[in-house]
């Protein structure tokens, strides 16, 4: 499959590493563009490009840059991209660490929705609850007892289809969690974030989340500050 992936980031990079060990052709772009992305390239096998060479051709797109910056992607980056192409969203809102005021999403729209509104394009939601560290060497054979298990949510059957198909080739199970407005169930603060429970777990912490978006995960007159900080 041919993969193109906006963001070089912790996520991005794991993820291109993860897709070219499983076959697949990989683009890979930031908004500095190829040059900065050298040691990356020799590091996950990807091709550094500019942004919209990786979506050109691509069979699947991921997003992964931070949520404040969607808004910035290029208007027309998805402009003759056909309409069947799979779109990732892996992104989460940070307010008081990075982010700062999203009203939207603040007012409670899912994180994944309001990302489809600026891009203009369907996602499908997906590794954002994992540590990208914990994403790199945590992947497990299929059957292993224990084995990590990753939330997928989105409208398109088909699409989640496909990407529960990769996050099974890169050793993890994945778990259905339903269209993207149930995908508030995977972001910060929920139980299924960074837990690296196996798919009963999943389910289990998907059932118990809280549509309340938590004191400390919403913004304040002061935010943003940083993750070491926040405000």
């Amino acid at each position: 499959m041919k993969i193109g992936i906006i963001g070089a980031g912790n996520i991005g990079q794991v993820l291109a590493e993860h897709f070219t060990k499983c076959g697949h052709d990989v683009n890979i772009a930031n908004s500095r563009g190829p040059d900065s992305l050298r040691d990356v390239e020799r590091t996950t096998g990807a091709t550094a490009v500019e942004a919209r060479d990786a979506v050109k051709g691509a069979e699947l797109i991921v997003v992964t840059i931070p949520q404040a910056k969607v808004p910035d992607l290029p208007k027309d980056l998805f402009a003759g991209v056909p309409a069947n192409v799979v779109v990732v969203d892996t992104g989460n809102y940070y307010p008081q660490q990075r982010d700062g005021r999203i009203e939207e999403i603040e007012k409670g729209m899912p994180e994944s929705r309001w990302v489809e509104q600026q891009i203009g394009r369907p996602v499908v939601k997906a590794f954002n609850n994992i540590y990208a560290a914990h994403l790199r060497k945590g992947g497990k054979p299929a059957g292993t007892p224990g084995r990590i298990a990753l939330p997928v949510s989105g409208d398109d059957h088909r699409a989640k289809t496909i990407v529960m198909k990769l996050i099974d080739e890169m050793g993890f199970d994945a778990v259905d969690n339903g269209e993207i407005d149930d995908s508030w169930r995977q972001q910060p603060a929920t139980p299924v974030y960074t837990a690296d429970f196996d798919a009963e777990g999943v389910r289990e912490a998907l059932k118990k989340a809280d549509p309340v978006r938590k004191p400390e995960w919403r913004a304040t007159d002061r935010s943003p500050g940083t993750f070491e900080n926040p405000a």
